[in-house]
């Protein structure tokens, strides 16, 4: 710096004049005027501008008032956060989008119903339906809406924000959590959010619900609301909620129903007035409210207002899943979808399938009570036969192959097997009524070159070697209980089920034509050991219980086949899926159908099938049991109702078949026993309402029983055709002697087997003949 002294002065801030003994001089004139004025001022408030340093004279805030923020600053921050919060809320409009949907909203179970409606089964986790909105009645409309929202459709806001402060202030001063919100923001809430209560969450819901009032419709948003909505007893969704509480579906709702069903959104729970009966006054007060909303917005008249009584809803059902025949239904169900074509098993899975089955509700539980009284009762704890005892059914309407009921066994959850869909049990006898229709279908001749008609003559003899055109086939088959049964026509054998009649039967026929009749009757042409050979005609087979049915209900229907049908209709979320028309053709000749009903006439009316005489109307069957005693089987039907009964065993520890000597306290269990006694039980109840039709039989010429030839009968209890007056013969050939304690065949698949020791009806493929069948009543 300089050390010059300086030669100016500073300048006087405040334009006071100098101080005295300065330089400058007093001031004068109006300058001076002015100077006394601010002296004056100063001494009034100590200096500055406006009178002691306050602005426009106002003294300085002291004390506490310092930190109390003026006006001014106050309506800047205000300003400020309304900025700052109109910025967020645009920013977050922005950038929140509609979400997708969360798992647990669009989470379905597919429903299994009887024809009728009724339900059978669910099989999934979330118990919900969704329907149309044009499927929810208009007053259970209405009634919602005046629970919920009765300006939802008059309102275009999407956010009450008065009701959501009402909400936060009655939530905050302890008068009960409370939603405050509009139809929209639930639908988001439950189809797109969550259920938590957090501010983030409330914030969001508002938000999305904005957005989505602008892209749905108010009919898209309802609808998707009561397909959302939690009403208790674990139903999801309006039609969840007719089922768990009325029983119906929600198109049967009437408007009290719907109007309880509604009150039920507030508080699912508590106003459950079967669940809480002491909270029905509330649920009542709730249900009137409903009502009278409803009468108010002139969705329902007063008058009928004033006759609406309180609908009180069925008791809870406890959930039982699979049990039952439940799960057998379902598994048949889903594999007949798969197997046509309809829905495969993912697609299946996805949900919401409501299924409609051909099943008719009293016909299935006459089967199970027909099981129940002729077969499980008669099982005993004390009898280790009798854990392996395991029935099988199935009954098909022949004229549109509809089935109307099924049995796969016990219980689903105890033995998951179904017995009447399974492939692994020989079907014994019950196939040898193919043989003669193949017979009569192609017009087939003895070796003789004598026309097979049910009164052609066969020779019975037990283990009688069956003879092909080149001679003996080193197949003999033994008899039920190695009875010699002699010359018997075929009407007479097939009463009896004598093996060695239908084996030389069925290798004059042909073998693979006789397989080639089983496959047009309705036998699936992949069943297991369904081989051409003439042991076919024992039941060597292993064909299900269903598909042994459709065969029978084709000699029903006259010889016409068309495949059984299981499903009526299938929807999803109320569209209909497309189903595979049945079609129907003329698979055997009707004369060749009709004469084997007529010959399976005589087994029910004096053959080993009399026990269904206890049906108590025309009825027609066959009599069947497996290798080993292993299954016994009874196959009839009336015009109307074709049904297969089997009773099988099985280990329940191995799962390895089992004879069943011993089973329900017999010696054996044969297809003339509790087979056919069920199956008359069960028709008989499931046709009762319903007028007895006889049989409208054309048999092929021949086939009458006043053609059948007399037999004279030998002193060792064989006939005699030689004085019939139709001089018709079996085949020629003796019966060789069979290895003494042989008691298995082994041989290929041309019948060139050996032969068995054994007594019994079936063979196993390739020519097995006689099993180790024993006792019982004469049943082939």
């Amino acid at each position: 710096m300089s050390d010059e002294p300086q030669h100016w002065a500073p300048r006087d801030p405040s334009g006071a004049a100098a101080a005295p003994g300065s330089h400058q001089g007093a001031p004068t004139g109006n300058t001076g005027k002015n100077h006394g004025k601010n002296q004056k001022n100063g001494a009034n408030g100590g200096g500055g501008r406006n009178g002691g340093g306050g602005r426009n004279g106002r003294k300085p805030r002291t004390g506490w008032r310092r930190a109390v923020p003026t006006w001014r600053m106050t309506l800047g921050t205000v300003l400020g956060l309304a900025v700052l919060l109109g910025v967020a809320v645009f920013a977050a409009y922005r950038l929140v989008d509609i979400p997708a949907a969360n798992a647990a909203a669009t989470a379905q179970s597919n429903v299994y119903l009887y024809r009728d409606g009724s339900v059978i089964a669910r099989d999934g986790d979330v118990n919900r339906e969704k329907v149309k909105l044009s499927q929810v009645p208009p007053s259970v409309r209405q009634a919602v809406l005046a629970a919920e929202d009765r300006d939802f459709y008059s309102d275009d806001r999407a956010v009450d924000v008065k009701a959501m402060v009402r909400a936060g202030w009655n939530t905050v001063t302890g008068k009960g959590k409370q939603g405050g919100s509009t139809i929209t923001q639930q639908y988001v809430k439950n189809y797109y959010l969550g259920q938590e209560r957090t501010v983030l969450r409330k914030a969001k819901e508002a938000i999305i619900a904005v957005k989505l009032n602008r892209e749905e419709t108010k009919d898209q948003i309802f609808e998707g609301y009561l397909n959302t909505s939690y009403f208790g007893r674990n139903a999801y969704g309006i039609q969840a909620a007719a089922q768990a509480y009325y029983g119906k579906n929600v198109e049967d709702l009437t408007t009290a129903e719907g109007a309880y069903l509604a009150s039920l959104l507030n508080a699912p729970s508590a106003y459950d007035v079967v669940a809480h009966p002491d909270n029905e006054p509330a649920a009542q007060r709730r249900w009137n409210y409903v009502l009278d909303g409803m009468v108010k917005e002139d969705w329902l008249d007063a008058a009928e207002r004033a006759t609406t009584k309180f609908p009180t809803p069925g008791e809870a059902k406890a959930s039982t899943g699979l049990s039952g025949q439940r799960g057998y239904i379902v598994q048949a169900v889903e594999d007949y979808l798969n197997r046509h074509g309809i829905l495969d098993e993912k697609t299946l899975a996805t949900g919401g399938y409501r299924i409609t089955t051909t099943l008719d509700k009293a016909k299935q539980d006459a089967f199970v009570k027909a099981v129940d009284t002729n077969v499980m009762s008669r099982t005993s704890a004390e009898r280790k036969a009798d854990r392996n005892v395991r029935v099988g059914g199935a009954s098909i309407v022949p004229a549109t192959g509809e089935v109307v009921a099924l049995y796969g066994g016990i219980d689903y959850t105890k033995q998951y097997v179904s017995n009447a869909t399974r492939r692994d049990y020989q079907v014994g006898s019950i196939f040898k009524p193919f043989v003669l229709t193949s017979a009569v279908v192609n017009d087939s001749t003895t070796q003789d070159g004598e026309r097979i008609t049910p009164n052609t003559v066969y020779d019975g003899a037990n283990k009688r070697m069956v003879v092909g055109p080149q001679g003996p086939t080193d197949y003999a088959p033994a008899n039920e209980d190695d009875v010699d049964h002699g010359d018997i026509t075929v009407r007479t054998a097939t009463d009896e089920s004598v093996n060695a009649v239908y084996a030389q039967m069925a290798q004059d026929v042909g073998p693979g034509k006789v397989r080639d009749t089983a496959v047009a009757l309705g036998i699936p042409t992949d069943t297991p050991d369904l081989t051409a050979s003439p042991s076919i005609a024992l039941g060597t087979a292993n064909a299900s219980v269903l598909d042994m049915t459709e065969a029978y209900a084709t000699l029903a229907d006259h010889g016409r086949h068309g495949r059984h049908v299981l499903v009526e209709k299938v929807t999803k979320d109320g569209a209909e899926i497309e189903l595979p028309e049945r079609t129907t053709d003329q698979a055997v000749s009707r004369e060749a159908a009709d004469t084997t009903t007529a010959v399976l006439r005589s087994v029910v009316e004096g053959g080993t099938g009399t026990a269904a005489l206890a049906v108590g109307r025309p009825a027609v069957g066959k009599t069947g049991t497996a290798e080993e005693d292993r299954a016994a089987w009874f196959a009839g039907y009336t015009p109307d109702l074709a049904t297969v009964v089997a009773v099988m065993g099985q280990n329940p520890d191995t799962g390895a078949q089992t004879p069943l000597y011993g089973a329900l306290g017999l010696p054996r269990v044969n297809g003339g026993g509790a087979p056919a006694e069920t199956w008359a039980a069960y028709t008989e109840a499931a046709l009762r309402s319903s007028p007895a039709q006889e049989f409208d039989l054309e048999t092929a010429p021949g086939s009458d029983e006043e053609d059948e030839p007399q037999l004279d009968e030998n002193t060792d209890g064989s006939t005699d055709p030689s004085s019939s007056s139709e001089p018709t013969t079996g085949p020629s050939g003796t019966t060789p002697s069979s290895p003494a304690g042989d008691s298995t065949d082994t041989g290929g698949t041309n019948g060139t087997a050996g032969t068995t020791g054994g007594s019994g009806e079936t063979g196993s493929t390739g020519g097995t003949g006689g099993e180790s069948d024993s006792g019982g009543d004469g049943e082939g």
